[in-house]
């Protein structure tokens, strides 16, 4: 992952040494993604994953995950995200999260954000969770179509405002494609609008159900565009004190 705020800006965050370390690159500890389940409440058209309503049958149980969890924090990991699927579907996604975090991993989650509330927000928050990243494909209609549930787009408008209420560090997740890199102005508009400190930019997955959408993969000549444009309004909002 590139951060444009840091390469191009110069920014710095707080919390920069725990992700990277201050030691030399052979000393360098993995972060890590756990999909903590198959089973997801939406059915993205982009989804490599494939989820579905169901969990998978080899899903790892509590007290293998609290293993996991451990032997991570041994091996020196010093980022945990959860994902999935979605990864607050999970009974136990609670009970992972405190292992996560007392074990000193610098836990994240990645979400749709359907199911936070404020209540959610501030046991996450209480908990100890250190950043939430909301998955957004575009503006109202778009979102919605790319996730398949009408009013997908207001909730997530509602779980990073219940997010920001309680002081959870909170940014959004954009998947590229043709058919939605012309909402790219509009998510930062949304981000300036609402002050999120951060949004994620990536590149279509060509696995599960994003298999089908090789041919709505952008070309070089595009990718190049719209980099050079989040490029320019990176800066523009790092200027505006936007971080």
């Amino acid at each position: 992952m590139i951060s444009i705020s840091k390469l191009y800006c110069g920014a710095v965050e707080a919390l920069d040494h725990i992700r990277y370390g201050k030691t030399s690159l052979k000393d360098k500890r993995p972060v890590v993604v756990w999909n903590v389940t198959k089973a997801c409440n939406l059915k993205c058209i982009h989804c490599y994953a494939k989820a579905d309503n169901n969990p998978a049958p080899d899903e790892l149980t509590t007290k293998e995950g609290f293993k996991l969890l451990e032997d991570l924090a041994q091996f020196g990991s010093p980022v945990i995200l959860f994902s999935g699927g979605e990864p607050l579907i999970r009974s136990d996604i609670l009970d992972l999260i405190y292992k996560a975090v007392s074990s000193g991993l610098r836990t994240v989650i990645s979400t749709n954000g359907i199911l936070i509330d404020e209540a959610l927000a501030k046991e996450l928050k209480k908990l100890g969770v250190s950043y939430v990243g909301i998955s957004l494909d575009g503006w109202k209609e778009v979102h919605d179509r790319f996730r398949g549930v009408k009013g997908a787009f207001e909730k997530v408008i509602s779980a990073v405002s219940a997010c920001k209420k309680e002081g959870l560090k909170v940014g959004l997740r954009f998947t590229m494609s043709k058919l939605n890199a012309k909402e790219i102005p509009k998510i930062f508009e949304l981000v300036e609008e609402l002050e999120i400190p951060r949004v994620c930019f990536y590149h279509l997955v060509y696995s599960g159900r994003g298999s089908k959408l090789i041919d709505q993969d952008l070309s070089h000549e595009e990718t190049r565009y719209w980099v050079d444009y989040i490029i320019s309004k990176t800066k523009e909002l790092h200027d505006k004190n936007l971080k």
